[in-house]
């Protein structure tokens, strides 16, 4: 009876330290909110502006090459930018690498023919910035620079993707 009970209340604190507050922590972006502004290189040394894509609708996706999920979906990723009906309505992808050097973040993109514009945020600051704790993360920002839904974990195909980036860019 007392190992019993001694189960009990360990798995009880386990499911109370386990559920949400109910409340967003003060800062941190979610659903509903603006997106915060960021300035980082690409692999070609431009420098990117959240702000300045005002007016289109944003797919901001956290990865680095090392992550077994952020592999399975960059294929999808990149059907999206190739495809002419989400170019056609303005979608931008930014795919932010998370902690790694422009020549393994270009030898990954090779290697896997990938063509989509990726940042590279070397000391994660932006990560933090949107409160990144797994990858990968991606948030969806609509053409006000608000955000509209943050997808933690892996796409497993293309209409997934798809099924979100239809209400981002019908303003839902």
């Amino acid at each position: 009876i007392r190992i019993v009970m001694l189960v009990a209340v360990l798995l009880s604190g386990l499911v109370i330290a386990g559920c949400p507050s109910g409340s967003v922590s003060e800062g941190v972006p979610a659903p509903g909110g603006s997106a915060p502004d960021f300035q980082l290189k690409s692999l070609e040394g431009e420098t990117v502006s959240l702000d300045s894509l005002k007016g289109r609708p944003v797919m901001v996706n956290f990865w680095a090459t090392w992550c077994g999920s952020c592999r399975v979906e960059r294929p999808f990723i990149q059907e999206i930018y190739e495809d002419p009906a989400w170019s056609e309505q303005g979608l931008v992808i930014l795919a932010v690498n998370l902690r790694e050097s422009s020549s393994l973040v270009w030898s990954f993109m090779d290697y896997y023919g990938l063509t989509f514009m990726v940042l590279l945020d070397t000391r994660g600051e932006v990560g933090m910035m949107y409160n990144v704790s797994g990858i990968p993360t991606t948030y969806f920002i609509d053409k006000d620079g608000i955000i509209k839904d943050v997808k933690i974990g892996t796409f497993r195909n293309k209409a997934e993707i798809e099924q979100i980036l239809s209400k981002l860019v019908a303003g839902e």
